[in-house]
């Protein structure tokens, strides 16, 4: 029976209709929220450096050239068993992303069977002054979006993944591919987690040859399919916008959000969290009113946007969640954990601090 409860956030409180089930799910998560000192792994800061590959991404309103870093080529590799492909976030600094798939691939002992893939959405300011084909396609800022390139053909980002995961699983290119795996960590998981909604790639639905594992790590915010908040702002009119909601979406999104909630619940998704990503502060957080709306922090957003999904799929759905004990808003903490590698490349979950279906 539906039960009204208070629940303190911060210096408010707001009386949230729910069920004893919900309730019980709601507190054990939040005991999960351990207080550890913050230690992240030194980023630098790469922005600029260009990615050393590329390839060619044709859609009907044209085509460009869109840059990666690899292991190898996305032309094609004879032994290739699983593709990894790490997003990256606003920094647009792949090569450190790059590189944590690697140590993580390496660190499971799967680095000689799999392709590590980071691509990289550059703005104009990576392009000045450098000797680059002038079809290279360039994005402006809206690009972690899904908007349009600028130049030279109105290639969508999600465009891009699209063609990617056509490439990987062509069988002529790379016959004993098995499983592609796109992981995102904080902007790059804001990407992964729409894309997950918005995604035109037939492998990302059930019955694929090629079947795609969509990981969605520690992002700012979550797509709602509904005007439903966990902490509504007063006078907040973006709340419901794209990248929030759907209206207001770009160019590359079709479809009705009860249509994309049903698709979307058929795609397998992994929420991965850090249980110490609890900083109100942290210098990335969204912290606009549409952001806001969804929690003090991300491993809160991530816990209410999970509680939500199962309260709308009540029947089950094809996606998981799995929660890193300790570890704050850190890429490579996050990926190359315990818990992490087993997300990315399977394997038991008993090393996270918790794991289940979101059903």
């Amino acid at each position: 029976m539906p039960l009204s409860r208070k629940i303190e956030h911060g210096k408010k409180s707001l009386n949230v209709s729910l069920t004893d089930r919900e309730m019980n799910w709601l507190l054990s998560m939040l005991l999960l929220t351990v207080i550890v000192p913050v230690t992240t792994t030194p980023q630098p800061d790469n922005a600029g450096r260009l990615a050393d590959r590329e390839f060619l991404v044709t859609t009907p309103l044209g085509s460009g050239e869109a840059r990666y870093f690899g292991t190898a080529s996305l032309d094609g590799d004879p032994n290739v068993t699983r593709a990894l492909i790490v997003v990256h976030g606003v920094l647009r600094d792949s090569d450190y992303y790059f590189d944590t798939g690697v140590i993580a691939a390496n660190t499971a002992h799967k680095l000689d069977d799999t392709l590590v893939i980071a691509p990289q959405f550059v703005e104009q300011t990576e392009l000045a002054g450098r000797n680059v084909s002038a079809n290279t396609l360039w994005w402006s800022g809206t690009w972690p979006g899904g908007s349009d390139a600028i130049s030279p053909a109105p290639v969508s980002t999600y465009d891009v993944f699209d063609a990617m995961i056509a490439r990987l699983s062509d069988r002529s290119r790379f016959p004993k591919i098995r499983e592609i795996v796109i992981a995102g960590h904080s902007a790059g998981g804001q990407i992964v987690a729409r894309y997950a909604v918005v995604g035109k790639a037939p492998e990302l639905d059930a019955g694929a040859r090629v079947p795609v594992h969509l990981v969605v790590s520690n992002p700012s915010s979550y797509f709602y399919f509904s005007d439903w908040r966990p902490f509504p702002q007063k006078g907040c009119v973006d709340f419901d916008r794209w990248r929030y909601g759907l209206a207001g979406a770009p160019r590359y999104v079709t479809g009705t959000a009860p249509a994309l909630e049903a698709r979307y619940a058929e795609r397998r998704v992994t929420y991965l969290m850090g249980t110490a990503d609890t900083n109100p502060n942290e210098e990335d957080l969204d912290r606009s009113c549409g952001g806001e709306t969804q929690g003090p922090y991300r491993f809160a957003r991530a816990k209410y946007f999970i509680a939500y999904i199962e309260r709308r799929h009540p029947g089950g759905t094809n996606q998981d969640y799995a929660f890193v004990r300790g570890v704050p808003h850190d890429n490579r903490r996050m990926f190359t954990s315990a818990c992490g590698l087993a997300v990315i490349f399977g394997g038991s979950r008993s090393s996270c601090a918790a794991a289940g279906a979101v059903r």
